[in-house]
């Protein structure tokens, strides 16, 4: 398993969640990332995720 990281900014820039998951690969990295974004209410707040070579897997802005 390899660790990604999935962030979210309010609109001031300050971090809204900063969380450490687990995914098999970028494709389910991405699926994780969106179902944890919707659970929290965050989908529409400037989001990113990254892999661990910092490659954007997810990101809204």
């Amino acid at each position: 398993m390899r660790q990604y990281t999935l962030t979210v900014f309010n609109k001031t820039g300050e971090t809204l969640l900063d969380e450490t998951f687990p995914a098999e690969n970028n494709e389910e990295a991405k699926t994780i990332g969106e179902q944890m974004l919707k659970e929290k209410g965050y989908q529409e707040y400037t989001h990113r995720c990254v892999s661990p070579e910092a490659k954007l897997v997810l990101f809204h802005r």
